[in-house]
């Protein structure tokens, strides 16, 4: 693609200053599209948001230091139960057409209002509050009360359509974070083409970036052009700022979800964790990890599509991606080699995403059996991931708690189980944390503890089964393992130890866990009487053991555990009776 040469601004287009002033009140700075005119759709669409299926995403603590695991695993916990949704949504991405509109910075403008679009409207909120901090009233008790009455306004409205607009000489443009970084262009900006595949669109294509020119990268015209060959010379990059009277746009139901009136959003909360603030602009980045958009769907079947037929025996199908070391923001991963003296002898090979054409960059993904990686923009190639593919990140506790999120909605569009490994910081003092606002994201560190443990745990995952020394050490990668999803090479993990688990309870329980994953409530008592011979000390395999005796029909089993808990733990065994009726009957 070339940079478009023809002059910026045409006849029927004012001249429009760049900056963006956010001091103005919410209602007069952010478009309420149910209310204000604008921007109108082009056919009402067919869901706002629907569940779908999602990855299954976990994090792990390998640091060297007791304290910062501490830490990273109190992220991991909180994450989890604060932030992580128990379904998987999808977000519509609609084309819409857009009047008086202008493109300011990475944002755009209808009139004098900004619309509230896919990522831009979090970048919006953040600038609102940072811009507002020394107001009379907290910035974010302003948003939010401004979203509250517009989900209250917009009660049994419908967003405006109209269907006539599509016109052979009507532009379609796209605003840009910037043209340089990876992540923000292909699941920001790139993705909003796939708008147009049901409208016969015949104009041309501008992408809007407030970056200088030079710093445009090479890598947003080669995705264009191998992922939309149909828009060959048509498609230009102009910096902002950019004025239209009349211009096509996508408009990403992710921004607007805040805005629109409460029974669309409803149902979210039973997805939510619990007292989720639905509809506060704090739980914007909340939904927006738990989600994927229509765009970014539609970007990765685009993509699979075009490597069908593609011969990519060349490519590995276990894979550590390294990074460029021409790269701006090049982050060495310290411990890089030693991991990688593991990782060969499993059949790792090394690639660097950037010596990679996009088409082969994309096919690396989708056949991948496995890849590793520090963390950094190529996870972004996720989105491109098999369902059944391992995608295993090295971080830190700084990663764990700014960026993790980031990376989920493109392993939510794979499905895939996207799994982190936060490790230490490569600095002079691993203990003291880096101040993300000033040191921005530091180096990953993998001791050698680090290297043993990301490497036993691909070795059990991909065989042959590794042998471990200790129970803690079995213990700890058999949970990590189970919960990885690898349930089938966790049985075999255990199994493999039999001697060490039969003398552990824990171990035991985990192998009851295994089979309880695979609903096998057999096999499942079978492991809880052994961890009871393990461990006769714990009351909860006891009452474990009703329970699984119950869902089998084993009444026999279940007399004896009650005998045994009334001789043991009396409290216990009277407290459970009397809180289940049922346990009379079989008694």
């Amino acid at each position: 693609m070339l940079e478009h040469t023809k002059a910026p601004i045409c006849e029927n287009r004012k001249t429009v200053r760049n900056k963006v002033d956010l001091s103005s009140d919410p209602d007069l700075l952010f478009l309420n599209p149910w209310r204000d005119k604008g921007l109108k759709l082009l056919e009402p669409p067919s869901f706002v948001w629907r569940e779908v299926g999602g990855a299954l995403i976990d994090g792990f603590a390998v640091s060297a230091h007791a304290q910062i695991n501490a830490k990273i695993r109190s992220v991991i916990t909180h994450t989890k139960r604060q932030k992580q949704f128990t379904r998987t949504v999808e977000i519509n991405t609609v084309p819409a057409v857009l009047e008086d509109a202008s493109f300011r910075k990475s944002h755009v403008m209808v009139g004098e209002r900004l619309v509230l679009s896919g990522a831009s409207a979090s970048r919006l909120f953040n600038a609102y509050r940072w811009e507002n901090e020394q107001a009379n009233r907290p910035p974010t008790e302003t948003i939010d009360a401004f979203l509250a009455v517009c989900r209250k306004e917009n009660a049994g409205r419908d967003l405006a359509v109209e269907n006539t607009f599509i016109e052979s000489d009507l532009d379609f443009a796209v605003e840009c974070r910037n043209t340089f970084n990876y992540f923000h262009f292909m699941t920001e900006s790139l993705c909003q083409l796939c708008v147009l595949d049901s409208l016969g669109f015949q104009g041309n294509i501008y992408f809007h970036f407030p970056n200088q020119t030079d710093k445009h990268r090479s890598f947003a015209d080669a995705f264009v052009e191998a992922l939309f060959p149909e828009y060959t010379g048509r498609v230009f990059f102009e910096r902002a700022p950019k004025h239209y009277d009349l211009v096509l746009s996508a408009y990403d139901l992710v921004g607007a979800m805040a805005q629109m009136p409460e029974d669309s959003i409803e149902g979210l909360k039973g997805f939510a964790p619990k007292d989720s603030a639905v509809g506060s602009v704090d739980f914007q980045p909340v939904l927006a990890m738990n989600s994927v958009t229509t765009a970014l769907l539609s970007l990765r079947k685009r993509a699979l599509r075009a490597i069908e037929g593609r011969d990519c025996s060349h490519l590995p199908k276990r894979v550590f991606i390294g990074r460029s070391e021409t790269h701006s923001r090049n982050r060495p991963l310290d411990g890089q080699d030693m991991l990688m003296e593991h990782l060969r002898p499993l059949g790792f090979k090394y690639a660097v995403f950037e010596d990679l054409q996009p088409l082969d960059q994309i096919a690396l993904m989708a056949h991948a059996e496995m890849m590793v990686s520090p963390h950094g923009a190529g996870f972004t190639n996720m989105m491109f991931a098999a369902p059944d593919a391992y995608v295993i990140e090295l971080g830190t506790l700084q990663t764990a708690q700014h960026r993790w999120a980031d990376f989920w909605p493109m392993a939510h569009a794979a499905q895939c189980r996207y799994l982190s490994f936060f490790a230490d910081f490569s600095t002079d003092n691993p203990l003291l944390e880096p101040d993300f606002g000033i040191d921005g994201i530091v180096p990953t560190a993998l001791s050698t503890v680090a290297v043993s443990q990301i490497s036993t745990f691909i070795a059990a995952v991909l065989g042959p089964v590794p042998a471990v020394s200790s129970i803690k050490n079995l213990n700890l990668l058999g949970k990590r393992t189970l919960r990885a999803g690898a349930v089938a090479q966790t049985i075999a993990l255990l199994d493999y130890h039999n001697d060490m688990v039969l003398t552990d309870g824990a171990l035991c329980l985990l192998r009851a866990d295994c089979h309880k994953a695979l609903d096998q409530p057999k096999s499942e008592l079978v492991a809880i009487d052994q961890a009871y011979h393990a461990d006769p000390k714990r009351w909860q395999t006891l009452v474990r053991m009703i329970w699984c005796a119950n869902r089998c029909e084993r009444p026999e089993v279940i007399r004896w555990a009650l005998t045994r808990l009334a001789a043991d733990f009396p409290e216990r065994h009277d407290t459970f009776v009397a809180n289940h009726d049922w346990v009379r009957f079989v008694a």
